[in-house]
């Protein structure tokens, strides 16, 4: 019978289209001490109850962010307040908050199409088409120092496109940007078109990104899982993962920021093809990843390397699969203070900073410990907006500004590659 109502359940969405999460909530859950902790991990594995962790569970110090369905709201309340845990309600119906973002991106579409970068509406949600039209056009429209790279093909056949800011010269030292390797974290990609904008806008203005593009290349590449993207605007907004089947599973894809091979399937991963955390087959098995891998060793140079994420507001550092501190630990440390002190100045807002494993959890198989570990010394991660008010669904009328703070962040990072760049 179960199985039966799953298979309606995928033929409703392949025929009528997007899943609808009418009436989840996003519960926030507060362990207060160890033992409530280790009770909040076992919600994990209670596969019945199709939990989708937000926030994963970490340490006392940071709250636990869960989607929980409509049809298992009941039974993890009554989990919780028999165990005493505490937990409040940061999202009340999660459809009616995707319901507005929808009406908000369909109003946007039925403007005119934008025919430069200069009209192009960088406060909105976009499409996947949108975002590679905007590639082509930034690129026409600056043919001296903008060029498209394909490094490789995702899974559904997706071009991987990364954007190449560049004065000249070859094989220059080089620092590397990406976003959206997470399809439901949508502020990174839209901060990541607004970002190159920014770069072409800048140029010949500011001497400090002048001097740095005057010296070095920049590579961004703003949709990184292109199959999971499509997919969180065709079927379903909360979907992480990429889209590659996995044998002898039913479920689909792997988390491609536990795919890599540095500390590949220690814990902090999951074996469980179903998993939202999956690491995959083998380290590098995802075309989305390995194409990333294939091009920073044959670039050799890449001096920076910054994956962005959202949300929770850090600013992270290897490593996240081991204790040891990274050797450039104290450099790395103070630079990030130093990041999100700048990206405060703008707006205020608080970022927390610190190595992966000690500001947010163990995680083995993630982008910057692998980059660190190939000699690229300036490896951060960004948790963007917001803290969990909104979570994956931030209002679009805060990507600009976000996109605007983390550029003061990113600015101080690159500077400094740029005056420290061995």
């Amino acid at each position: 019978m179960m199985r039966g109502l799953f298979a309606f359940a995928a033929l409703f969405v392949a025929v009528f289209g997007k899943e609808t999460f009418e009436g989840h909530q996003v519960l926030r859950i507060t362990a207060k001490d160890d033992v409530q902790l280790s009770l909040i991990k076992t919600m994990e594995d209670m596969v019945e109850f199709e939990l989708d962790f937000w926030r994963d569970v970490t340490d006392l110090a940071t709250p636990v962010d869960v989607r929980v369905p409509f049809h298992s709201l009941q039974s993890v309340k009554v989990f919780l307040e028999t165990q005493a845990i505490d937990y409040s309600i940061m999202i009340e119906d999660l459809q009616m908050m995707l319901d507005e973002e929808q009406e908000e991106m369909e109003s946007a579409a039925r403007a005119a199409e934008p025919r430069n970068t200069d009209s192009y509406d960088y406060a909105r949600y976009h499409t996947i088409s949108d975002i590679y039209s905007f590639q082509d056009m930034l690129v026409a429209e600056n043919p001296h120092m903008v060029s498209k790279l394909v490094i490789g093909q995702s899974y559904e056949g997706r071009p991987l496109n990364v954007l190449k800011f560049s004065t000249g010269g070859t094989n220059r030292p080089a620092i590397w940007i990406d976003t959206g390797i997470h399809s439901r974290e949508w502020v990174t990609q839209a901060s990541g078109t607004w970002f190159a904008k920014k770069i072409v806008t800048d140029y010949g203005r500011d001497p400090a990104l002048t001097a740095i593009l005057d010296n070095m290349d920049i590579f961004l590449e703003i949709v990184t899982n292109p199959d999971g993207y499509y997919f969180t605007h065709n079927t379903n907004r909360m979907w992480r993962k990429t889209r590659k089947p996995n044998r002898g599973s039913s479920c689909v894809g792997v988390d491609p920021n536990r795919n890599w091979n540095a500390g590949f399937g220690g814990a902090g991963a999951s074996g469980n093809p179903c998993s939202e955390t999956y690491r995959g087959p083998s380290a590098h098995s995802e075309s989305e990843v390995k194409s990333i891998v294939d091009f920073v060793r044959s670039h050799g140079n890449i001096k920076a390397f910054i994956s962005i994420h959202s949300y929770s507001q850090m600013l992270l550092y290897p490593y996240g699969y081991t204790r040891t501190p990274a050797r450039d630990q104290v450099e790395l440390h103070n630079l990030a203070k130093r990041a999100i002190t700048d990206l405060a100045s703008m707006y205020g807002t608080r970022y927390r900073y610190g190595s992966i494993i000690t500001t947010i959890y163990q995680a083995s198989g993630g982008t910057i410990d692998w980059t660190y570990d190939q000699g690229i010394k300036y490896s951060y991660t960004f948790e963007l907006r917001d803290t969990g008010r909104y979570g994956f669904i931030l209002p679009a009328n805060q990507i600009i500004p976000t996109a605007q703070e983390t550029w003061l962040a990113l600015m101080t990072i690159m500077d400094h590659t740029f005056k420290n760049p061995y």
